[in-house]
């Protein structure tokens, strides 16, 4: 053996130990997420997946709601690729499947039953028959509520309450000297935020964004009851600063037992009733969102989902990472090291038939129902052109909600008139509608 085939020998003896014997180096996969209750605690669980992955590194980048849609949206619109893995929502799924900007989930395992996934939250994630997103969440809305407050009120909530009735307990459990409002309701502006809410609120008064030639409806008598009824109830019976308040602010104010009723995500009710972080944890009920009388509620449909980006260059470790988050697999692991009442909801049948669960979970059966009650191509009394029930599925709509927003949130906050918020909106929309085409 000549000296060049002793030093090419040991070479190659030296790259195959350091690659058994665990040397090379791991893919670090980059997550963006949302700073909500499930996705922090899912961070506290990895070293299950990076245990059975030891080639996968984990670096988390986990930002507030806005923010999160704000730098996802331009990094993947620009091809920045600071991302392997993304959390976005129902809106995002389809528009960005078809730009291209997603890969199709095809390979997330043999185990992961996606016949299982609820059908409702799939449909939406699903483009052109391939499945684009993984539901790590899903929710609607529904009413939360303190027991003991609406008895002391002399009333009892409904299963199905109407706004009449929302208002006149809310108002009738507002006691500001002890520090109680009647109803916290979002009033931060962004289209997730505030306009989430209001959006699919006025689907019961029969409003909506678009009539069917696209026009902007915002100059029509259903969205100013709408505006007035949510300015002046949260006016009467909602907290000091609420135009700051959005998902989280209010979860906080809830557990610490200053909200009477709270119209949310039907995901908070876990964080609610559990004892470690609620003061109320043993008074909390659940009713559906509320309607007018016109056959609509205000209840919406959305999913938080793992989606990974064209643009990646880590698709393998990244589509087993989604896969291991959104796995029947990390519901069990959830539940064995939080309860059954803590796992992450609406996304799987199995959970709501999981006899366990549905003891552990006094919210499960509202919450399913409020899932399926929800109808994402026809949200509101009137016919539209557009499919969603808390947002419009059109690219512009971004951007559309966020300016709306925040005149809506202008006009709780007292900067502005209903009136004022509700001209603007018009104009507003209907200028990038017409820029967008829509309108002829």
């Amino acid at each position: 053996m000549n000296l060049k085939t002793s030093l090419l020998g040991a070479c190659s003896a030296f790259v195959i130990a350091a690659v058994s014997g665990g040397l090379a180096q791991a893919e670090t996969l980059t997550i963006a997420t949302v700073n909500n209750g499930d996705m922090v605690r899912m961070q506290t669980l990895t070293d299950d997946f990076t245990k059975a992955n030891p080639d996968i590194q984990l670096e988390w980048v986990t930002l507030e709601e806005n923010v999160l849609r704000e730098r996802v949206t331009t990094d993947i619109a620009t091809k920045g690729g600071q991302y392997d893995v993304l959390t976005i929502g129902t809106y995002e799924v389809p528009i960005w499947a078809k730009q291209n900007w997603l890969l199709p989930l095809d390979n997330l395992g043999a185990d992961y039953d996606v016949d299982d996934l609820l059908p409702a939250i799939r449909s939406g994630l699903t483009a052109d028959g391939k499945l684009y997103a993984a539901p790590f969440y899903g929710e609607s809305s529904m009413v939360m509520y303190r027991k003991d407050l609406i008895e002391k009120a002399g009333l009892t909530m409904p299963d199905a309450p109407t706004w009449d009735f929302i208002n006149e307990a809310a108002r009738k459990m507002t006691d500001r000297a002890n520090g109680i409002n009647g109803i916290c309701l979002r009033g931060k502006a962004g289209w997730g935020e505030n306009m989430a809410f209001l959006t699919a609120t006025s689907n019961a008064f029969g409003a909506r964004w678009f009539d069917e030639n696209w026009k902007p409806q915002f100059d029509q008598p259903e969205w100013k009851k709408t505006l007035e009824m949510y300015v002046k109830l949260m006016n009467d019976a909602g907290p000091q600063g609420a135009s700051s308040n959005g998902f989280n602010e209010n979860l906080a104010l809830f557990q610490q037992g200053k909200c009477g009723m709270w119209i949310d995500a039907t995901v908070a009710a876990s964080f609610v009733t559990n004892p470690k972080d609620s003061t109320v944890a043993d008074k909390v009920g659940f009713a559906l969102a509320p309607d007018t009388g016109l056959g609509k509620r205000g209840n919406w449909l959305w999913a938080w989902n793992l989606a990974i980006p064209a643009g990646t260059q880590k698709a393998e470790a990244a589509e087993k990472f989604v896969s291991w988050a959104t796995s029947k697999h990390y519901l069990d692991l959830v539940a064995a090291k939080e309860g059954w009442a803590n796992v992450p909801p609406g996304t799987r049948t199995s959970l709501y038939q999981n006899a366990e669960y549905q003891k552990a979970a006094p919210f499960a059966k509202m919450t399913l129902e409020s899932i399926n009650a929800a109808d994402p191509k026809n949200p509101s009394t009137k016919p539209v052109p557009y499919v969603g029930v808390q947002f419009v599925a059109i690219p512009e709509f971004q951007s559309l909600g966020t300016t709306v927003g925040q005149l809506f949130s202008a006009a709780l906050a007292g900067q502005m008139s209903v009136d004022d918020a509700l001209a603007q909106a018009q104009t507003a929309t209907t200028r990038e509608m017409t820029r967008g085409g829509y309108i002829k």
